[in-house]
């Protein structure tokens, strides 16, 4: 097995056929990675996320996307989740593009829809800029540094100035063998518009597994972008993601996540409201069973005076799993003016469950108006046995109370496709 290290880096990168520039990001980002420390409890980002379970050099780096040419693909992955038909569709299996198409009329309008490593060869320009420079960045963790050196597949969306993209794209990123570190760059120039849907899955197994990922959506002057990241790996993945959106001068941001899979999830998700007039909405919904431990880790920063935030986030809980959602609203000095909202509710199935629901908000500017609440609690048996007294059967009525639980946050969901997927989901863990 393959292990992590320099000469791991540079067999990745010539595997790849990679530019020079893009080998000397990977090899600084190693020596990065290997300057840090690995996280601990200790450490205050991570004080309720215990990793000594996970072992690193036992999963080993994704080199040569194994498998991913014959694998056997679910059938519901990269169904229509808009009403809008997809203008482009990608299918990536562990890093390799298996499916890929773009529609002529949005290849007229100048959008770039590819995988990652074909916008390193084909525009090397705007990923020289962009990528990981003004989203994420490699020193912002341990895991960030690591993704920065061994990234394999994923998705690069850029719109240009004053384009509305005429249709959606669709992303499915499926993997096999378990190890995947895959990157997507967003870039919506000035004024443009634009819809996209990330899937991220996997078989599943006894092996433990590793994603490794990260999420930059760049949103310019008086643009806006529809994102919704659905995860549903299998339970042996271990995930470590770093995600932000920046939004400049009266930009719009409607940032969707869904979190059904993984054994564990560690996520840092990061609003940056860069100018006046901004505008962003993050909505996270996830349900975790088993021994599941998910911990979201969520900044709303708001670097200038006013621009708006809202977010909402909601799980429910079932056997021995665990959330941790831990939240902050920062207006930066000069900020008024501003609107900032946070809200974590969970719904707890069975007493063996834990969750632990954190708000916070860091304040410098006097004319603000900033609001947060959480709320932690179990399903009324009061509303069950009403239902159940009506004929109701009890797993039914359960349903029933979970679908009313989420619905305020589904409403937030502009596309009935992705509530159906993510509440078909729901039901299944309701019932395994």
């Amino acid at each position: 097995m393959s292990t992590f290290s320099k000469d791991a880096v540079i067999k990745l990168s010539a595997s790849l056929n990679e530019p020079e520039w893009m080998l000397q990001r990977r090899l600084q980002a190693w020596e990065l990675y290997e300057s840090m420390p690995m996280p601990t409890t200790k450490d205050e980002e991570w004080r309720r996320t215990d990793i000594r379970r996970f072992k690193l050099n036992e999963i080993g780096p994704s080199v040569n996307g194994d498998a991913a040419v014959d694998a056997a693909i679910p059938e519901f992955l990269g169904k229509e989740l808009t009403e809008d038909v997809a203008g482009g569709r990608m299918l990536q299996v562990d890093g390799v593009v298996r499916q890929y198409e773009l529609s002529e009329e949005l290849q007229a309008q100048g959008v770039i829809f590819c995988d990652m490593h074909t916008a390193v060869a084909q525009h090397p320009d705007l990923l020289q800029k962009h990528f990981m420079t003004e989203g994420v960045r490699p020193d912002e963790g341990k895991f960030a540094a690591l993704h920065a050196a061994f990234w394999r597949g994923g998705t690069f969306l850029y719109v240009p100035k004053n384009v509305q993209a005429v249709a959606p794209l669709h992303t499915v990123l499926w993997s096999v063998n378990g190890k995947t570190f895959t990157h997507t760059l967003v870039i919506v120039e000035v004024g443009a518009e634009a819809v996209f849907m990330d899937e991220y899955a996997s078989a599943g197994g006894e092996m433990p597994g590793l994603h490794n990922g990260c999420i930059e959506l760049l949103v310019r002057d008086n643009a806006s972008l529809i994102y919704a990241g659905l995860q549903d790996f299998g339970q042996n993945i271990w995930q470590f993601n770093h995600e932000r959106g920046r939004i400049g001068r009266d930009g719009r941001l409607d940032w969707v996540t869904s979190v059904m899979g993984s054994r564990l999830t560690k996520a840092f998700q990061t609003l940056e409201l860069d100018k006046p007039g901004g505008w962003g909405r993050m909505s996270g919904i996830f349900f975790t069973n088993g021994r599941q431990h998910l911990d979201m880790d969520t900044q709303q920063n708001h670097n200038a005076g006013s621009t708006t935030s809202d977010l909402l986030y909601k799980g429910a809980l079932r056997d021995k799993s665990r959330t941790v959602w831990q939240g902050m609203i920062k207006a930066q000095p000069g900020s008024q003016k501003i609107d900032g909202f946070q809200a974590n509710r969970n719904l707890m199935l069975d007493k063996t469950a834990r969750a632990d629901s954190i708000p916070g908000l860091e304040i410098q500017a006097d004319d603000v108006k900033c609001t947060h609440a959480s709320a932690i609690g179990q399903l009324d048996p009061e509303e069950l046995f009403y239902l159940m007294s009506r004929g109701i059967p009890r797993n039914t009525a359960v349903e029933m109370s979970v679908q009313g639980f989420f619905d305020p946050l589904m409403r937030r969901i502009p596309f009935e496709g992705v509530r159906n997927r993510i509440f078909d989901r729901i039901v299944e863990k309701i019932y395994v």
